[in-house]
């Protein structure tokens, strides 16, 4: 884990209750936020002074669990939060000033001391713990895009991008380069390790890539990653948006995941006796990913949006299928060998909890594997370039189109439903259908724009 040591020295070990109190106190610490996030991904926190990070430490600070979306009802809304001590961090903007602010990030706890099953953080640990049952670790590394926005006079986001720059852009042509410059220099103050940051292929786009970590750990530094974000933009007088398509005609934002499994520290995806190097549990894995992958929709893309995003013609996965060199289908295997082996998932957005999406991504490889599950044949054409009849031929099924779709998927597959627990399965159902009913129900400005004049 990383551990916050000075104002510009990082150092990897595990942390202690003691050693959270001592940074704290050496770094000037007055508040520190209790941070988890509700079913639907986004953070929360409940804010602490340096008084009483002890008694958080030892899991014993009470917050109100039915204020928050999907949690529990009102009459069992009493839940611990209990910090994880390697998740500690200082927000290197507050540094240097009176009082600096930190941040844990929890595991939510029954008052009878249990894990509450609609964490879900809990719901990741408990399909890691699976893995952990044959031996496997997983590794995630993702690919986070989002887009730069003006405000106006009110302070309001607007959908009028502040250029008209293009994929891998420069400055002066990049005007949001100067903000994801410090977005990147913030990142790696917080421990983050960095490997990419460019302009994307939309005007307004960006991604920024850090390297890839255990699967809990990745999913924490999402979470910080996307709060970063959207801080640091707010300095540049920008809104940094993860939506994941709002702008019609232009390329949406996906996240792209990175994946692999380890085995007593060897990568588990590695096979250099194959004629792909290949193992057999990648294979078996990448059929499990295939198998469940409407199902996973619902997950991965959890919003209405998520569905204007994967659409042919913008580079959006729509197929479900594998590849070695294209990027058409869902699932694509990079050319780098050994240690690096890796399968990439490429319908996720960064819309979705990631906690979660993790979870079903996991128990969906896990699956195949259980089941030695064999992938269909690979398809290295260009599946946008292939008609019906040909994709049909093929055996190239389609993702789901909508948010309903991707919900009924769900709601027919159990081991997904396994993944999530039945009181996140049930609560996120519940809200999804709500989102589902309300924009159904809503007159959109195509409506108005095609039938008005016309009718």
């Amino acid at each position: 884990m990383l551990v916050y040591l000075s104002k510009l020295c990082w150092k990897v070990r595990l942390v202690t209750k003691d050693d959270v109190i001592r940074l704290a106190e050496e770094n000037n610490v007055g508040f520190i936020r209790l941070q988890f996030t509700d079913i639907m991904g986004v953070p929360k926190n409940v804010s602490i002074t340096r008084e009483q990070l002890g008694k958080a430490l030892d899991g014993e600070l009470m917050f109100d669990g039915s204020s928050i979306e999907g949690f529990a009802r009102i009459e069992e809304s009493d839940m611990y939060l209990k910090p994880d001590p390697n998740t500690f961090m200082i927000f290197p903007w507050t540094l240097g000033e009176e009082m600096s602010i930190g941040r844990l990030i929890c595991d939510v706890y029954n008052p009878d001391n249990t894990p509450f099953v609609g964490c879900p953080r809990y719901a990741l640990k408990r399909a890691l713990n699976r893995a952990a049952e044959h031996g496997f670790s997983m590794n995630v590394g993702p690919e986070a895009e989002f887009f730069l926005f003006l405000k106006d006079e009110e302070g309001k986001p607007t959908l009028k991008t502040h250029d008209r720059a293009g994929y891998f852009d420069l400055a002066p042509v990049d005007l949001g380069e100067n903000a994801r410059r410090e977005m990147v220099l913030t990142l790696q103050k917080m421990g983050f390790e960095v490997e990419a940051s460019h302009h994307e292929v939309a005007p307004g786009q960006h991604e920024i890539d850090f390297k890839y970590d255990e699967a809990l750990n990745t999913a924490d530094k999402i979470v910080t990653f996307r709060s970063v974000v959207r801080i640091i933009a707010q300095k540049h007088g920008l809104h940094a948006t993860f939506m994941p398509k709002p702008i019609y005609g232009i390329a949406g934002s996906g996240m792209h995941l990175h994946i692999s499994l380890f085995k007593e520290g060897q990568n588990a995806f590695y096979n250099p006796n194959t004629p792909d190097q290949l193992s057999q549990t990648a294979l078996h894995f990448i059929a499990g990913i295939l198998h469940h992958a409407k199902a996973l929709t619902a997950i991965t893309n959890p919003t209405v949006n998520s569905y204007k995003r994967l659409v042919p013609g913008y580079e959006a996965p729509v197929y479900i299928a594998w590849s070695y060199r294209n990027r058409s289908p869902l699932v694509r295997i990079p050319a780098r060998r050994g240690i690096g082996t890796r399968m990439e998932l490429r319908n996720p957005d960064p819309s979705c909890n990631p906690y979660l999406a993790l979870a079903v991504i996991l128990r969906a490889g896990l699956d195949g594997i259980e089941k030695r599950m064999d992938p269909p044949e690979t398809v290295n054409q260009n599946i946008y370039e292939m008609d019906l009849e040909a994709r049909e031929k093929a055996g190239i099924e389609s993702l789901p189109g909508t948010l309903r779709e991707a919900l009924i998927e769900l709601s027919n597959d159990e081991v997904i439903q396994d993944a999530l627990g039945p009181h996140i399965f049930s609560r996120f159902m519940y809200a999804k259908r709500v989102e589902w009913e309300d924009y159904r129900g809503r007159v959109h400005e195509w409506e108005i724009e095609e039938y008005l004049a016309k009718f």
